[in-house]
């Protein structure tokens, strides 16, 4: 299979598209691929070091400033222009587009070219580019239900998606290579590979409370606040860390987890059925975090607290209320269980099979 693929912005649209390629590469390893991202953004870092072949084109999101707009829809006739030229050159079965606004002019031109065309929406709120695309692409592969009502029902198919299937894949390592103690309870506090200012403020406030408690703390900074957070007073049974390579492997061996609600994130979280304490970044396009932590909450699958109301003592005394209630832990588990696994690389395999094996309309 020949594969055109884009998705950027963010390690929630990125690590998806790479989960998807997995699963092409292992159902037909001759398959091809080329990736098309923003030239400034972290997939122009990320995708080149999986031996992929990358182009970057130069694109913007829609500002609530008409003059940046300008300079945005420039820069989308310049991309469509390029994509379309990249996409005649390689001639793909397909293209396929996985969130962030670089795929709008890779997704519309694929569709003017005539090629199969496929998305795949991660949050519960669709993002601007993909219900700009809902109208032209072929096939549309939602994670959360909720999520239909954007787009036209008869392109619409539930996939899940499909970091939590990678996330079962990936090996395990124990609480004592970071120092710990193995039969001791680990709560692993991240908010992502950048790390958030606020929350870090809280948690590093909340370091001195959690020594001498019957748990133990993984905090990860992000790289930009590591060497800040470092300076204070650390507690012996608090870690400190800046960044964690392929995280999967310690979340299969914390007993609770203190996160964004990312939507890859949380397909990770229900997939290894790890209790959790989200706190839904306020400042991403749509509230779409919050409404992605509600899925979960609703369902009884985690709890969450709201940035807005958090500080120290609620941090800490949540953390304490949950993490020393077998029966609360053992709930969540059990609720996430009751989906099951939907092995979502699965299902968006044989859907974009599908597509390529109607053939082009060229």
């Amino acid at each position: 299979m020949k594969v055109v693929i884009s998705a950027g912005g963010s390690g929630g649209h990125i690590y998806p598209a790479l989960a998807i390629i997995n699963k092409i590469k292992e159902m037909e390893p001759n398959s091809e691929f080329l990736y098309i991202g923003t030239h400034n953004r972290m997939e122009k870092d990320i995708i080149p070091k999986y031996n992929i072949p990358f182009e970057s084109i130069e694109i913007y999101g829609i500002s609530k400033n008409i003059f940046k707009n300008f300079k945005t829809f420039n820069a989308f006739i310049k991309s469509y222009k390029k994509c379309r030229r990249i996409i005649k050159k390689m001639n793909p079965d397909i293209v396929i587009g996985v969130g962030g606004f670089v795929t709008g002019p890779t997704l519309y031109a694929a569709h003017k070219l005539g090629y199969k065309t496929f998305i795949h929406e991660q949050n519960s709120i669709a993002g601007k580019a993909n219900r700009f695309l809902s109208k032209y692409v072929d096939k549309i592969a939602i994670s959360f239900a909720s999520s239909t009502k954007y787009f036209p029902k008869d392109k619409v198919v539930f996939t899940g998606n499909p970091c939590g299937d990678n996330a079962l894949k990936t090996g395990i390592i124990s609480k004592s290579s970071f120092g710990f103690d193995d039969s001791k309870k680990l709560v692993l506090i991240v908010m992502g590979s950048q790390g958030a200012s606020t929350i870090n403020d809280v948690v590093t406030s909340s370091l001195p409370k959690f020594e001498n408690k019957n748990y133990q703390v993984l905090f990860v900074t992000g790289q930009n606040f590591y060497d800040k957070v470092s300076k204070n007073n650390i507690p012996s049974n608090v870690k400190v860390v800046p960044f964690i390579e392929n995280m999967t492997r310690i979340m299969k061996n914390v007993d609770l987890m203190v996160t964004r609600a990312g939507a890859s994130t949380l397909a990770e979280i229900e997939a290894l059925r790890i209790p959790s304490i989200l706190i839904p970044s306020p400042y991403v396009p749509n509230n779409h975090q919050y409404k992605n932590a509600l899925d979960l909450v609703n369902n009884k699958k985690a709890l969450m607290i709201e940035e807005k109301h958090l500080n120290s003592n609620v941090l800490v005394n949540e953390i304490d209320s949950l993490i020393n209630d077998d029966n609360k832990l053992k709930e969540l588990k059990n609720n996430m269980a009751k989906d099951g696994n939907i092995n979502s690389s699965d299902l968006i395999y044989k859907e974009i099979k599908k597509l390529v094996d109607k053939g082009s309309v060229l």
